[in-house]
């Protein structure tokens, strides 16, 4: 026997658990530390840019062009894109949880090349990139001048200049967005002066390229050289230029009579911005800043303290005024909520502690499974590392499930050493080896089905598995060490730490009351098992209520994917009616500026605004906040969690005129959207126009908003906005001698932004761009001042004598998902309804509009659905191991149904727990489910174990049920009780991360406590109407005996 062999060899046993808490020490201090391990599918990103097209030109000319090459990707999911009046394309492709991210970059790319070429040459000159990336931001790095005197112009190229590139190229960062740009030289076109020069944007734009070059000249003396050649040296000529005044003095055109036309004689030159679309301000400063993606499978923590060692580093010789800040950072939270569940940890160890002392009542018996913590818990770490896992809330909650669970082994070795050390007067190394003979099955078996509970969740697939597998092996680590040490450690302490019963000491002061009181207990329990058993239909009945209650709360519990935690965080988006100019969006976001920090100033660290960016896209009228909360600790109560404040935030900026104001919360996590609540894809499967999928979009919005089921149900892009377009008629062209060609490029220089080539400012290459100046672009009447040369005549041609204009409407964003139009929808449940519900309630709308349209989820909503789908078959594949399991270790198949019957016990608990809390079916619950399976399980197992010894030693399956009830009754309820005392810190937990914590804190409470108060009288009941059903009730060569206790005839 195993334990024989350590029994009498205590220090092989005590050197095989330092090796394991060696091996653990050393893989702790080397694992990473993340909130979630990386559950969010990895996604490789496209971006282009067509410099002044429309969205709806983005969308034909580049976005679909990519998109059609996008076929035969490995382990693609779904694909997403935006094409923006802003000229800019992106493309999100997101591929399946376990994809290489480098392969599928190299994939995305080598598609991209296909298309490259059918690309206008705007797009090729201006560049695409291909990255691997999340979709939402793992840190943003602001600047800000705190004196006033800079512009936010200034601080955004201070920024590119200096913090962009080491940023970005440090490990882990997957693509950076700038809010705000870098200078660039600015070529402002005066068109009557062109005209007066006969010079149309093109010519201008052939002079810069022409003459802003650097040229390479080559060296004197080069071999092959003369024979005796003494000097060899490089020469040098025109380099690219780098003042605006050295601009001005370029040549555009030499007239007739000699003179020379400069372009300053047709253009103002100055050094501006490169994009005018986004500007920032934090706390009424002006600001800027850098927005950091983490890349897939990046360490968070590590890379987010990189980030800011990089940051301390080149902040050193910041200008004087120039502070940094962090108005998002996700790590604090992560950091804080690991914390929380360490501390949780901990206080498990205590309370199991003072639970086993209570009930052995000795410290040696106590230091037996006390021994058994450190050695197991350690020893997961080393298990983790094999599995290259990180520490998260994720293992760490299996650990502190696990807590109750490694000690339960420990605990009944001892307990059952000390019993019969007392009963039959043994020494402890005696008892412990007839202890070990009679428990040794039990221990294997509670470990297999415990194992076989909770392995089928490893095996699941997508972002769900990752969740799952990281309780699975976590917990089934921790039971398998602990077998291990139950068999090896365990025994061997009881043997040497353990004396004989001192029968004085249990009689005499609080042991001697407890245990007096424990007697007690124990034979009124016996007595009520007997007339359970007795009154077999009347509690079969109430067991079938029981599981009739369990199916009715089950299907009605409100259903997610994850809690929805304060993370110290609070985002606002601003949208102002379509064409709205930026200094109204500049204003109304002053306005929700000023409320965080007056209104909510007690809960607020800072707000970082800016315009011309939010998660809707891109345009003048529209903003985007980042409102950095208080810590938690200055955040007490639930009226300052960052719901709570977003919530108000919503209701009073609500007030701020022609402006839809929206506060929310960030995801649960990260990558999985932008922010809580679900993403539907409404999606044109039916060819319709725009017009009228617009129309259809906009019925389901107005049909969700009046659904008490759903709130804050909104279109993620934005409105379509006026537009002015310019209709040519293609006959006065060919009359007048012009080409369409240049009439275009009149257009698109004139109107749009031309990016024309390189120049040098302060030693950092920066573009060159043209662009009509702003008096000659404002009205639709602007447009007659610009003229196309004639090719036949030399003359310049107004606009007027060819081309009309009109107003229309159209989108300031075109949105596609899998390669069809599509419109996204996002919003959140209603008070009262969860996650699940609203998603069910928009399917049930969106069938009810007419034909032509289908639908789809993303982001978190699409694991949300399919976590929804693999959930009753995690629970039934668990069902069906431990049944297998079972029936081998007994080698019957009708044993283990009195097990499995005990299961419904536990979960009624678990399902009553939520359901009386106001909880959701998420994840976390249904972990707790699994782990209250296994644990309802391994008592129902204690118990049969040795109702099946007895019933093998010769008494019938009535006695032995009883005998085995009250032998097990004490080391049950003190495991139970050990167990739900290590994990009531999870269900009363508060703080940073609290949410997930109670919610698996509280089903595992619940399905316990049911699970022990139920059980205890059920098993015996179920093993005795086993083994009648299938007759083997008779004793083994023992006639039919009487049970006084229960007055029930065998």
């Amino acid at each position: 026997m195993l334990s024989r062999y350590f029994i009498d060899r205590p220090i092989f046993a005590w050197v095989i658990a330092i090796g394991i808490m060696l091996a653990g020490i050393g893989a702790m201090l080397s694992l990473p530390i993340a909130q979630y391990p990386d559950i969010a599918p990895p996604g490789v990103g496209i971006s282009a840019t067509y410099p002044g097209a429309s969205a709806e030109t983005v969308e034909t000319s580049v976005t679909q062009v990519i998109e059609q090459q996008l076929t035969g990707i490995d382990g693609l999911m779904y694909f997403s894109s935006s094409s923006s009046a802003t000229g800019q394309s992106r493309i999100t492709v997101t591929f399946q949880k376990g994809t290489d991210p480098d392969t599928a970059q190299v994939q995305v790319q080598n598609k991209v090349q296909q298309a490259l070429s059918r690309l206008p040459s705007a797009v090729q000159q201006q560049g695409l990139s291909v990255t691997k990336q999340q979709t939402d931001f793992l840190m943003l790095v602001g600047l800000y001048d705190e004196t006033d005197t800079a512009t936010q112009a200034d601080i955004a190229d201070y920024l590119v200049n200096n913090f962009q590139d080491p940023i970005a190229r440090i490990d882990g960062i997957g693509a950076t967005q700038i809010f705000g740009s870098q200078y660039a030289m600015r070529i402002w076109l005066d068109p009557y002066k062109l005209a007066a020069v006969k010079l149309m944007p093109s010519d201008v734009q052939s002079a810069i390229s022409a003459q802003n070059v650097e040229v390479s000249a080559g060296q004197i003396g080069a071999d092959p050289a003369p024979v005796g050649q003494q000097i060899n040296a490089t020469v040098t000529a025109r380099a690219r230029l780098q003042t605006p005044d050295q601009f001005r003095k370029i040549i555009v055109k030499t007239q007739t009579d000699g003179s020379i036309v400069h372009l300053s004689d047709v253009a103002r030159v100055e050094l501006g911005n490169e994009s005018y679309t986004t500007s920032a301000r934090l706390n009424g400063h002006p600001a800027s800043g850098i927005a950091l993606q983490l890349a897939p499978g990046a360490d968070a923590l590590k890379t987010a303290e990189m980030v800011k060692a990089k940051v301390a580093e080149l902040s050193s010789n910041l200008p004087h005024g120039y502070k940094v800040v962090y108005p998002r950072d996700t790590t604090p939270f992560i950091k804080l909520s690991v914390e929380e569940v360490i501390q949780t940890l901990l206080e498990a160890v205590a309370l199991v502690v003072v639970v086993m002392f209570i009930f052995l009542q000795s410290w040696r018996a106590t230091l037996v499974p006390a021994v058994a913590v450190p050695v197991v818990l350690l020893g997961t770490f080393g298990v983790l590392a094999l599995f290259g896992y990180s520490i998260n809330t994720l293992t760490l909650f299996g650990m502190v499930l696990s807590i109750g669970l490694l000690v339960d082994d420990a605990i009944v070795v001892v307990e059952n050493v000390e019993r019969i050390m007392e009963e039959e007067g043994l020494s402890p190394r005696d008892a412990t080896i007839k202890s070990m003979e009679e428990i040794g099955s039990a221990l294997v078996g509670i470990a297999l089905v415990l194992s076989a509970v909770l392995l089928p969740m490893a095996f699941f697939g997508g972002s769900t598995g990752v969740i799952y597998r990281q309780f699975s092996i976590t917990i089934v680590s921790s039971m398998l060490l602990s077998v291990v040490v139950a068999l090896i450690l365990s025994p061997a302490l009881c043997a040497t730490l353990l004396k004989g019963s001192d029968e004085e000491k249990r009689h005499k002061g609080w042991a001697g009351k407890f245990n007096r009181w424990f007697e007690r207990m124990t034979d009124g329990y016996v007595r009520r098992t007997g007339k359970v058993m007795h009154r077999r239909k009347l509690f079969w009945g109430l067991y079938v209520v029981v599981l009739a209650l369990l199916v009715l709360l089950f299907v009605r519990l409100p259903s997610s994917f994850l809690p929805v935690e304060d993370q110290g965080q609070v985002m606002v988006q601003v949208t102002l009616p379509a064409g709205a100019k930026s200094s109204r969006t500049s204003a109304a976001i002053d306005q929700v500026q000023n409320y965080f920090l007056n209104d909510e100033k007690d809960n607020v660290a800072f707000a970082f605004i800016m315009t011309g960016f939010s998660f809707q896209g891109q345009g003048e009228n529209v903003g985007q906040g980042f409102i950095n909360l208080a810590p938690w600790d200055d955040r007490k109560g639930i009226v300052n969690t960052a719901g709570s404040i977003a919530g108000r935030a919503t209701k009073q900026l609500a007030a701020i005129r022609d402006a839809k104001v929206l506060a929310m919360t960030p995801p649960a996590i990260r990558g999985l959207g932008q922010s809580n609540g679900f993403t539907f894809e409404l999606l044109n499967s039916g060819g319709l126009s725009r017009d009228r999928f617009l129309e259809l979009r906009n019925q389901l919005i107005a049909a969700a908003s009046k659904d008490p089921m759903l709130a804050g149900v909104r279109a993620a892009t934005l409105e379509d906005t006026p537009q002015l377009k310019v209709n040519v008629d293609a006959e006065k062209l060919a009359v007048l001698g012009l080409t369409q060609a240049n009439v275009d490029d009149v257009l698109s220089s004139a109107w749009g932004s031309t990016y024309v080539n390189d120049f040098v400012d302060r030693g950092r290459v920066k573009r060159v761009y043209m662009q009509a100046d702003a008096p000659y672009r404002a009205l639709p009447t602007d447009l007659d001042n610009w003229m196309v040369r004639s090719s036949s005549t030399g003359e310049m041609v107004p606009f007027s004598a060819f081309a009309t204009t009109q107003w229309t409407m159209g989108p300031s964003t075109v949105s596609r998902f899998n390669g069809l139009s599509s419109f996204e929808i996002q919003g959140q449940a209603g008070d009262g309804a969860s996650s699940g519900d609203a998603m069910d309630r928009m399917v049930e709308l969106q069938k009810q509009l007419p034909a032509g349209t289908s639908y789809a989820w993303s982001g978190l909503s699409y694991q949300e659905q399919i976590s929804g789908g693999q959930a009753p078959l995690l629970y039934a594949l668990s069902v069906l191991v431990v049944f297998l399991c079972l029936a081998a270790l007994y080698e019957s198949w009708s044993i283990p149904l009195a097990v499995l019957f005990v299961i419904p016990l536990g979960l009624i608990g678990a399902v009553v727990a939520v359901w009386g809390r106001g909880l959701e079916n998420n994840i976390f619950f249904q972990v707790g489910l699994l782990t209250t399976m296994g644990l309802a399980a391994k008592n129902a197992i204690l118990i049969v174990e040795f109702a099946e010894m007895a019933h093998k030693q010769g008494k019938n399956a009535l006695e032995a049920a009883l005998e085995a009830a009250k032998l097990r009754f004490r080391p049950i309820l003190m495991t139970s009780l050990a167990f739900i005392a290590g994990v009531i810190p999870l269900a009363t937990a508060t703080g940073a991360g609290a949410q997930s914590r109670v919610a698996i804190g509280t089903a595992v409470v619940g399905g316990m406590t049911t699970a022990t108060l139920l059980a205890i009288f059920y098993v015996p009941l179920f093993f005795l109407t086993i083994a009648r059903l299938f007759g083997s009730d008779k004793p083994h060569g023992a006639p039919p005996a009487t049970t006084p206790d229960a007055g029930v005839p065998a």
